[in-house]
């Protein structure tokens, strides 16, 4: 498909902001939403609004199915081994919630070490701190280049056979770093540790395949890659999780109750209790029909080309500093000279652009790059150069602005 024809599928682009026709760069916090995934929501809630699993009525079962083969769906975009390891949860934030408290408690214990890195989001930092203040274990990092990127060597170096854990962003959501999991699972296995996977950034514009990977856990959300808010999938090797423990209890998730013990559903049912996200899992299911339908190697190929085009554009802007490696994901995070993200972002609004500004949920990497906050510009299959063009000329009119100002 053509931009031109995405572009028309997504009503929300077809307006004016401020006087200005819509030029949205923040599909890294949340991607805009296309007609085929609001029509299959409209069409769940108009045509077979229905609990799941429980009733043998005709609605019932045409949710269930539709529930169900979005499962089907996830397990397939990921390749899965089975449907059995594609757990539904809330979003990224909650699946790696889920595999620290029930693995990581399971198997962290004093003296033991969890591995991250500096540019991790909170969502995959947090949890792992909580699990080691619990547990008495040491969390580590692995040391970054100037660049923004990982070292094999220092990979080698930080995980030692006492880590248990290693977890990492596929792409960082504020540098663009696509990083080498593959080559990072294989030296976690060889010390014997677990590799967990946060894929919020990368399953929205790249093929994955969680096989080929190696990777233990691996998390994304549907809000991301133009499906619903509030749905997200977690990916787990079914051997690993067949020893976990669910952390939510009630309806749904159980076998049998009796007055002083209860037993569990099989996978993947055990860690969705209550009510699921009916809803939010069929829109997922229409975005990943979307998404295949355009084509991942096509959408990342697209992405690549519009960063590569903004990344030579920014070039030519005295006082700009860009942060991050050359190569990389569909992303420029950046800094204009004595003026504040929020003030450039501001000032871009004004154009009808929206970009994010802020320290993007990543404190420690901002830390690390010794700043307060930073202004990101993320693309997704729907932008186009001449949108960039429109971002640079707003970028130089922020920059004269403010010149006058301070």
């Amino acid at each position: 498909m053509k931009v031109n024809e995405i572009r028309a599928l997504f009503p929300i682009l077809h307006q004016n902001v401020n006087g200005h026709p819509l030029v949205y760069f923040d599909s890294a916090a949340t991607s805009q939403k296309p007609l085929p995934v609001i029509e299959a929501l409209d069409r769940y809630y108009r045509e077979y609004n229905s609990n799941v699993h429980r009733g043998v009525h005709t609605l019932g079962t045409k949710a269930t199915d539709a529930y169900e083969g979005a499962r089907e769906k996830a397990r397939r975009f990921l390749n899965a081994r089975s449907m059995q390891e594609i757990i539904f949860t809330r979003g990224t934030t909650s699946a790696l919630n889920l595999v620290a408290s029930s693995y990581g408690r399971a198997h962290v214990n004093e003296g033991d070490e969890i591995v991250i890195t500096y540019m991790e989001h909170h969502s995959n930092l947090i949890p792992w701190q909580q699990l080691a203040k619990q547990t008495g274990a040491t969390l580590k990092y692995i040391p970054l280049q100037e660049d923004g990127t990982i070292d094999l060597n220092d990979v080698e170096a930080t995980v030692t056979p006492a880590v248990k854990i290693v977890a990492i962003a596929h792409v960082s959501n504020v540098l663009g770093t696509i990083n080498p999991i593959r080559e990072i699972a294989r030296i976690a296995h060889e010390r014997g540790a677990i590799i967990v996977v946060d894929a919020a950034q990368s399953a929205p514009h790249m093929k994955i395949d969680v096989q080929e990977l190696d990777c233990d856990f691996l998390a994304f959300s549907g809000h991301k890659m133009c499906g619903p808010t509030g749905i997200g999938v977690l990916y787990g090797k079914r051997e690993l999780l067949e020893q976990m423990e669910p952390i939510e209890f009630g309806g749904e998730m159980i076998d049998f109750v009796e007055l002083y013990d209860s037993t569990w559903k099989e996978l993947p049912w055990k860690f969705e209790g209550g009510t699921p996200i009916i809803a939010g899992a069929i829109g997922l299911g229409a975005a990943i029909d979307f998404l295949e339908q355009v084509g991942l190697d096509a959408i990342a190929a697209h992405e690549h080309e519009l960063a590569q085009y903004a990344l030579e554009r920014m070039a030519d802007l005295e006082g700009v500093t860009v942060y991050g490696p050359k190569e990389r994901a569909g992303l420029v995070t950046f800094n204009i000279d004595g003026v504040h993200p929020h003030d450039v972002a501001t000032v871009l609004d004004a154009e009808g652009i929206a970009i994010r500004a802020g320290h993007h949920c990543a404190q420690p990497l901002m830390k690390w790059l010794d700043v307060t906050a930073t202004a990101r510009a993320s693309f997704y299959l729907y932008n186009t150069k001449e949108e960039i063009d429109r971002f640079i000329a707003a970028l130089q009119k922020a920059k004269e602005y403010f010149s006058h100002v301070f």
